[in-house]
């Protein structure tokens, strides 16, 4: 993971690589050395000096004004979460002393939960660490054991991989999403330890981690090529736990009556076979 002493600038100059001159009515004639939009065209747009800007993309000034932020959230066309990620960034302090590992739980209620459902469902922690499984979401895919992690899965396993048609879609989501989970608190150990892994085994998770996008994970559908049932699109929820700030359940379900539906039941009693 990259220095958190200078996130900000590092986000900003990520961003500014992916706007063109054509998006901000900047006509984009003759040859460029940057992808996106220069420091100085941000400047101007964003109504500060160019000397100013560069000061931030170099970690010079780190306590710009809020509406400085939103000026130029809005010249790199930065949505609300994305916003909220830059103001987070800006407004980081660095710690003294480095963190110890958090250990995430599962209450026993939510444990107890997830094993009742007839859905495969597990707990995920906060950078997608499987905390807590049933024997529906194993059948569905064996790497949603209790101590798997669902990003070195997708990007590292090819069995996984193999399970998503629109792979390089669920990939950008979860990078996405794991750039949210983090936030500023780039000192947390876990997840130095997963992009470093990452960055170092994976060229598409070094593409989609260079781009700084920032979303929320919420419910959503997802198309799944299962080896023994066939294609389904299942609807994928992601449920906050009571009390806790990080860990969630996860369920996946069918329409009642439909052919994945069916499939759903198939794997259900696959799992509960001896």
């Amino acid at each position: 993971m990259s220095d958190r002493r200078n996130q900000l600038g590092e986000y900003l100059t990520a961003r500014r690589g992916l706007v063109t001159p054509e998006r901000v009515g900047i006509p984009g004639g003759g040859r460029r050395r940057v992808p996106g939009l220069r420091r100085e065209e941000v400047a101007m747009l964003a109504g500060i000096s160019a000397d100013y800007y560069l000061g931030l993309e170099r970690g010079r000034d780190r306590n710009p004004s809020v509406q400085v932020l939103e000026s130029l959230a809005r010249v790199l066309q930065l949505g609300d979460e994305e916003l909220a990620h830059l103001l987070g960034l800006a407004s980081d302090k660095p710690r003294r002393t480095r963190r110890e590992p958090v250990v995430e739980t599962v209450p026993p209620g939510v444990a107890a939960l997830v094993a009742s459902l007839p859905h495969p469902a597990f707990v995920e922690g906060r950078y997608f660490d499987v905390l807590a499984s049933n024997p529906v979401a194993v059948a569905l895919s064996p790497r949603l054991r209790v101590g798997g992690n669902q990003l070195l899965d997708v990007f590292l396993d090819p069995e996984e991989r193999a399970l998503y048609p629109d792979w390089e879609g669920t990939t950008d989501c979860y990078v996405s999403s794991l750039r949210r989970a983090i936030g500023s608190d780039t000192d947390d150990p876990r997840p130095i330890e997963l992009v470093g892994e990452l960055t170092l085994a994976s060229a598409r998770f070094r593409e989609l981690w260079n781009r700084h996008d920032v979303s929320v994970q919420r419910g959503a559908w997802y198309v799944i090529d299962h080896p023994g049932v066939g294609r389904m699109k299942l609807n994928r929820e992601r449920l906050g736990v009571s009390g806790s700030a990080g860990p969630h359940v996860v369920v996946f379900h069918a329409e009642a009556h439909s052919p994945e539906a069916d499939a759903l039941e198939l794997l259900r009693m696959t799992a509960l076979t001896p």
